[in-house]
């Protein structure tokens, strides 16, 4: 259970790092691809900095996992990690569009404990405490009640003919506030069937978790953070009436994806 306090001065540090972000949005910054289909901007990085600066001073013991930063196995050793993205989104960041976030999470012996997301561009502010609850703008988040798959609604751009009985809703590039959507009860599922960063989704995933959702790799599995990887193949979000219908319709992909 994070420290009384701790949760809200994180978002103040978030906050402060949307803040930076809205002033330079509309700003000269150089962009380029880490890898191709992975953009980034100097603005991720000045978030990284400073973010690293904030966290560290609030909890100095705690070990350090960033998409920005190098990443270093002395982490490992720690009881408690910040895990970081500066940027989650950075598409919609450089297109000029709302659907990106910071995302800010404390990991405590493999779970989240504090979740944050800031989404200046959008007015949101997400904060997420274990066993305390997640709001968004200071409104209490319920997944929904939702217990058929079918009719589910899934923030996507497309859907195979297989899972033609879903509906497709619109969706922000920060995969953080798509999962964040299922916490809000905007959205019913999420699934990816992919390798994905624990930076990506370490926040959003107690934002489900206290709204009353489950989340799980997409093999129904347990997600555990802060592993050697960082790293974790698939991704199953939903109301909790529809989780095992889920696994069951997206098992057999994951396996062959991973055998492929």
């Amino acid at each position: 259970m994070p420290e009384a306090g701790l949760a809200s001065e994180v978002a103040a540090i978030a906050a402060e790092a949307g803040r930076l972000a809205m002033t330079r949005w509309e700003t000269e910054f150089k962009r380029w691809e880490k890898v191709p289909g992975s953009p980034v901007c100097d603005v991720d990085l000045e978030l990284d900095a400073l973010l690293r600066d904030r966290l560290t001073a609030l909890l100095p013991e705690a070990g350090w996992l960033s998409e920005e930063t190098a990443d270093s196995r002395a982490r490992l050793d720690a009881r408690r990690i910040w895990v970081v993205d500066p940027i989650d989104g950075t598409r919609d960041y450089l297109r000029h569009r709302p659907g990106w976030s910071v995302s800010v999470a404390l990991v405590e012996d493999g779970a989240p404990v504090i979740g944050v997301l800031d989404a200046p561009a959008r007015g949101e502010r997400w904060i997420a405490e274990a066993g305390r609850g997640a709001a968004r703008n200071g409104v209490q988040l319920h997944v929904t009640p939702r217990d058929q798959l079918a009719g589910s609604r899934m923030p996507t751009d497309h859907l195979p003919k297989v899972d033609g009985d879903l509906v497709i809703v619109d969706k922000p590039n920060s995969i953080a506030l798509r999962i964040a959507m299922v916490a809000a009860g905007e959205a019913d599922l999420l699934a990816t069937i992919r390798w994905g960063n624990e930076w990506d989704v370490a926040a959003a995933v107690l934002l489900v978790r206290e709204a009353g959702g489950v989340i799980t790799d997409v093999l129904g599995q347990e997600l555990v953070f802060n592993t050697p990887s960082a790293k974790a193949f698939g991704l199953l979000v939903s109301a909790p009436g529809i989780h095992d219908a889920a696994v069951e319709r997206l098992a057999h992909r994951a396996r062959e994806a991973l055998e492929s």
